[in-house]
């Protein structure tokens, strides 16, 4: 290719990948293997003092989980990624460089039930305290500040109720409080939306979601931005300290904007062993190259949805950015101008009982806990994914008891339509 920086559509196909240089394969092969063969006892010695890259054991690393982190690392526009086995692992790994026992991160309050609960109560037992904030209330992440906070946490277009986040205010909050600003890109991908160029120092995903974007793989992903100094003032000390596992190396030091991806390869998957099977990495990478086309279709299919719903007599509101008149439409043009996403939520007029006989009359969206799919999925996220959480906290989650969240996917809009249309009439 000449000098010119490739375009979306084409580093979501061959960003991180060439022909297999034994066999020729074009696709990239899988790696279906735990470990590789050193060349002598010094290449060895060299991979696992850090003082070469290769492949040691695919608990740490494998070629075809590479080719994805490339891949996405290009398309997020960041230095470096890792992928692992989940976007929950994703964030475990992330926060374990980070905190300390007795530390503190602020996260949204607009944020999937999943990652709620892992953040209120599987947390603790590490000692790390979430502080909440109002994503519509900039300020409120202002106030949360304490000595002791390492991290923002917020989503781009939050799950359930597909509300915009404004990145870049909230950006400056981290910055003026020396912390890194983490954003979970899931519900956006990186072609709507990507975080690093409105100020997000690390991007994580749920791969399973809108990358993969068959329903088929788990897997999640870690983007270094390479925007952070973790030298600074020394709250960092995972990676602006001597790492004594690696005879003193300083991480920040050594590999300087890729230093964070780094520290959660061989601190955090090494050691919590959350890994990424090259099976996943290879379906997921064949779901990215049509990423593009499907995020397209699916945003126009969900304005159509959601535009049918808005004048529907058994519906009370819906909540999708790309609505003119919702209330996040103005971040959405800023942040999402190809389109509001495909995941949004509606309220019906009878409440919680309403909206678990929807789900049970539709017959084309399915039924299940997963969004990002190239079919067309709903769920009632008060009585599953938000279960756990008392009345209060699901409303202010978005996910009322009258809420229903649906996924939209690459069918004909006319079908998906006619669907809810019978299942509001029942």
């Amino acid at each position: 290719m000449s000098d010119r920086l490739p375009g979306f559509s084409t580093l979501a196909v061959h960003a991180g990948a060439q022909p297999d240089p034994t066999t020729g394969a074009r696709a990239t092969p899988i790696y279906q293997t735990t470990s590789f063969v050193f060349n002598d006892a010094d290449h060895a010695a060299s991979l696992f003092g850090l003082q070469a890259f290769g492949n040691i054991y695919t608990r740490i690393g494998n070629p075809t989980n590479a080719v994805l982190e490339e891949r996405v690392a290009a398309l997020e526009g960041g230095t470096a990624a890792l992928a692992v086995a989940s976007g929950h692992a994703a964030q475990v790994v992330v926060l374990q460089q980070l905190m300390q026992p007795g530390d503190e991160f602020i996260a949204a309050r607009k944020l999937y039930g999943g990652s709620i609960n892992q953040f209120t109560h599987a947390f603790k037992s590490f000692g790390w305290n979430v502080v909440w904030a109002d994503p519509d209330d900039i300020s409120s992440f202002e106030r949360a500040v304490t000595p002791r906070t390492k991290a923002i946490f917020i989503e781009s277009i939050a799950n359930p109720a597909g509300s915009i986040t404004d990145i870049e205010a909230i950006s400056t909050v981290a910055r003026k409080a020396g912390v890194p600003l983490i954003v979970d890109n899931t519900l956006a991908s990186p072609y709507l939306i990507r975080p690093i160029d409105h100020g997000a120092d690390i991007v994580v995903h749920s791969l399973t979601k809108f990358l993969g974007g068959h329903g088929n793989s788990l897997g999640g992903i870690i983007v270094d931005a390479g925007t952070f100094d973790w030298s600074t003032g020394g709250k960092y000390p995972m990676l602006s300290e001597p790492r004594p596992e690696y005879h003193g190396i300083r991480l920040q030091e050594t590999f300087g904007n890729f230093a964070f991806a780094i520290a959660c390869r061989v601190l955090g998957l090494r050691d919590l062993g959350p890994a990424l099977s090259p099976f996943n990495a290879f379906m997921i990478l064949t779901g990215i190259e049509t990423l593009p086309l499907r995020m397209q279709k699916q945003c126009d299919n969900a304005k159509a949805v959601a535009e049918f719903l808005a004048g529907h007599p058994a519906v009370a509101s819906v909540s999708y950015a790309g609505l003119a008149s919702d209330k996040y439409n103005q971040l959405a043009r800023k942040y999402a101008p190809k389109g509001a996403g495909a995941v949004f939520t509606f309220s019906l007029k009878g409440g919680y009982d309403a909206g678990v006989n929807l789900v049970s009359k539709l017959q084309l969206f399915s039924h299940l806990a997963n969004v990002g799919d190239t079919r067309s999925l709903v769920i009632h996220p008060a009585s599953t994914t938000h279960s756990q959480l008392d009345d209060a906290a699901k409303i202010k989650s978005g996910a009322g008891p009258d809420v229903v969240r649906l996924s939209v996917g690459i069918e004909d809009k006319e079908d998906l339509i006619a669907d809810l249309e019978q299942a509001l009439g029942a």
